[in-house]
């Protein structure tokens, strides 16, 4: 039989023995090599000169095969209607004369679009200039890249939507004659060439947005209701008398 104090010394004994511990082997990590720099051999001056790198026009031209240079006539022609970024401005209507100004210049084995890209930049100012002068190093390759960019920096969706909404809720002014009101329509047609809307809610927005006056001469002229006619015969019918300024 054993007793509490022998119990306890044994107990004392098994705590007392060393555990035995396996060996740890450390892996030494993968070292790459220290990069050794090269050795810049630049002179004092020539280390604090201001650097020349990241000044190449967003603008990328074509290589042209042909001996050209971009003449001084060619470019006042661009510059006597220069765009220049107000709001007030239409930058679709800047586009469309810019095409049709350069689609009269013709330079043998020369494409019309490395013409417009070159001569585009002369085209602007103000604002629009500042613009074009923050785009990105060769970051415009294309004409349609060029017109893209241009368009959605001067004409953002926000405008479109607001042009749209001006379209929709149209009313001809109090004392506004019919052909002011029509040119003034049109003019919001043209502004935003992309309004989606068809010839014939076009005509129909138009016509609901007239005083009574000008709805019955409409009427009159279509020998009954306006609106049984065709579209065609409609839109006849407005230029006809859009034309008759006393009306």
């Amino acid at each position: 039989m054993r007793t509490r104090s022998q119990t306890r010394n044994r107990n004392r004994q098994q705590q007392a023995q060393p555990a035995v511990v396996e060996p740890f082997h450390l892996e030494e990590p993968f070292v790459n090599p220290p990069l050794v720099p090269m050795a810049d051999n630049r002179t004092m001056a020539q280390l604090l000169q201001a650097p020349t790198e990241g000044y190449e026009d967003a603008i990328v031209i074509p290589e042209i095969n042909a001996n050209f240079e971009l003449k001084h006539g060619l470019i006042n022609l661009v510059q006597n209607k220069q765009f220049f970024g107000h709001d007030k401005e239409d930058p679709h209507a800047h586009i469309r004369y810019f095409n049709k100004i350069t689609s009269t210049m013709r330079f043998p084995d020369i494409p019309s679009t490395s013409i417009k890209l070159m001569l585009f930049p002369f085209s602007l100012e103000g604002s629009a200039r500042i613009w074009l002068e923050k785009e990105p190093p060769r970051s415009i390759l294309t004409w349609d890249d060029l017109v893209s960019k241009f368009i959605n920096q001067f004409f953002p969706p926000s405008k479109m939507t607001n042009l749209r909404n001006e379209i929709t809720r149209f009313q001809q002014r109090f004392n506004e004659s019919f052909y002011e009101a029509w040119d003034r329509f049109n003019d919001l047609l043209r502004a935003c060439p992309h309004h989606g809307f068809s010839e014939l809610h076009q005509l129909d927005t138009f016509y609901n947005s007239l005083n009574a006056n000008d709805e019955d001469s409409l009427n009159s002229a279509a020998g009954g209701n306006f609106l049984d006619k065709m579209p065609r015969e409609c839109l006849r019918i407005i230029k006809t008398k859009s034309k008759v300024r006393n009306l």
